[in-house]
């Protein structure tokens, strides 16, 4: 005789009553970013969104008729601006300009305070000095470094025979590379520290390790070093084009934008069609369309180095 087991369902559970107060509770961190995220909205997404409404109008200074929605007007007169792409083109010249040398000074940098030296903490005060100038007093520093007459550099340069110097910041050859030296020198600090950071966080026993194996310290560098720092280099350069694309109150008081507009960044040109000339629908598209640039920049150069991390 064959016995035949029944199988049964098992009945269905009756709904728990704590699950729906389970997902109250889950909504209770929104809560707790809700004081930081308020003036992220108020101070940096509104005024994006009403600049990029703005752009679309014909809103000017002084007018007593009411500012009408003129579409993308002011786009398309953007688009026949030389002026503006030229500024544009300088914009890219300082960005990169300043932000590959001022990655590899401060990777140096970094290295060396990163070793076991007599006075290092001393050192490493003096580095971040620059960090904590305001924008302003460097540039008043550097102009007074920049001195035609009685500056730092001409005076240096007498003394060593190289000749009577010159007007660094009216030139027209000289005024974009002296003012790149100056971005250089002003950023320096805070990439230095997060290089540092994060030099600072690799085991040393993988160095050790290294260089029992017999490898050289370029190799270690490389083996080693780079890939432990390479997701910090990647945010801090990402971040550092952001800035020095963005660049205003340095070049501003250094050249004012001259000489010739030699020296006329994309926020400096924005401005003036904002404050000088009360333009400010148009330099609300300037905006829009400088926003747009850095972002697909941005992206194409995290998408590279993200995708070249990976092959590795």
């Amino acid at each position: 005789m064959t016995s035949v087991t029944e199988v049964r369902r098992p009945a269905p559970r009756a709904p728990d009553p704590r699950r729906g107060a389970g997902r109250a509770v889950d909504h209770g961190p929104w809560f707790l970013v809700l004081p930081a995220l308020i003036p992220i909205l108020v101070l940096s997404v509104g005024p994006l969104l009403y600049g990029v409404l703005l752009a679309f109008t014909d809103a000017q200074s002084g007018r007593t008729e009411p500012t009408q929605w003129i579409g993308t007007l002011n786009f398309q007169d953007l688009l026949r601006d030389t002026l503006f792409w030229e500024s544009f083109r300088i914009g890219l010249v300082w960005a990169v300009g300043v932000t590959v040398p001022q990655f590899l000074l401060a990777l140096g940098l970094a290295l060396l305070l990163d070793q076991d030296l007599k006075l290092r903490w001393l050192a490493r005060a003096l580095a971040i000095v620059p960090w904590a100038m305001p924008e302003v007093v460097v540039g008043i520093m550097w102009r007074i470094v920049y001195n035609p007459d009685a500056g730092i550099l001409n005076e240096t340069l007498r003394d060593l025979g190289l000749g009577d110097g010159r007007d660094w910041l009216s030139g027209l050859a000289t005024a974009l590379p002296a003012v790149i030296v100056v971005g250089v020198w002003a950023g320096m600090p805070q990439t230095t520290v997060a290089l540092l950071a994060g030099l600072q966080n690799t085991p040393r026993e993988l160095h050790e390790a290294a260089a029992v194996d017999g490898a050289g310290a370029w190799r270690r560098f490389r083996t080693v070093t780079w890939p432990a720092i390479r997701p910090i280099a990647l945010a801090i350069t990402a971040l550092n084009l952001i800035w020095n694309f963005n660049s205003f109150a340095l070049v501003y008081v250094l050249t004012n934008g001259g000489p010739g507009g030699r020296t006329r960044l994309p926020m400096l040109f924005a401005y003036e069609e904002a404050f000088r000339y009360g333009q400010f629908g148009y330099a609300a598209a300037m905006g829009c369309v400088m926003v747009a640039a850095v972002s697909i920049a941005l992206a194409v150069f995290l998408a590279g180095r993200l995708r070249g991390g990976d092959e590795t």
